[in-house]
């Protein structure tokens, strides 16, 4: 399986994501539902903590990806729904929060503000598709 990540030229090339990802080959491909920072019981952990809650939502994506055979430089696409975008971007950037995957090498990636996710408490959800070699 051959993977290419491409930041086309005149097109502004982002520190947090790569603007294409193209994939070719024999793969399995692994969709991974959108996770909420919930417990075992779909509890929100640390209601109205915004980095806490990231990094919940990224323990339970790590183990998703993990039971599927796959690690974070499989994503190839992550997409985030936040009630807060500025509140959001200043907990994935600041250098104190753990870094998931290669950083040279970012899935594509989208970025909502939505006005509410499943559960009130919710601040963040994100999705991910990740490709593994057959």
């Amino acid at each position: 399986m051959e993977r290419e990540h491409i930041n086309p030229a005149g097109i502004h090339k982002h520190p947090a994501y790569t603007r294409i990802v193209t994939v070719k080959g024999p793969m399995k491909i692994i969709f991974i539902a959108g996770q909420t920072p919930s417990d075992e019981n779909y509890k929100c952990v640390a209601p109205g903590d915004y980095r806490a809650q990231y990094l919940k939502v990224m323990e339970n994506l790590d183990v998703q990806l993990k039971a599927a055979g796959a690690t974070w430089n499989d994503v190839v696409y992550r997409r985030t729904f936040v009630l807060d975008v500025d509140e959001y971007r200043k907990v994935s950037r600041d250098p104190n929060t753990p870094k998931f995957g290669d950083p040279e090498k970012h899935p594509a990636s989208t970025m909502v503000g939505v006005t509410r996710l499943s559960d009130p408490e919710f601040l963040i959800e994100i999705d991910l598709l990740a490709i593994v070699d057959e």
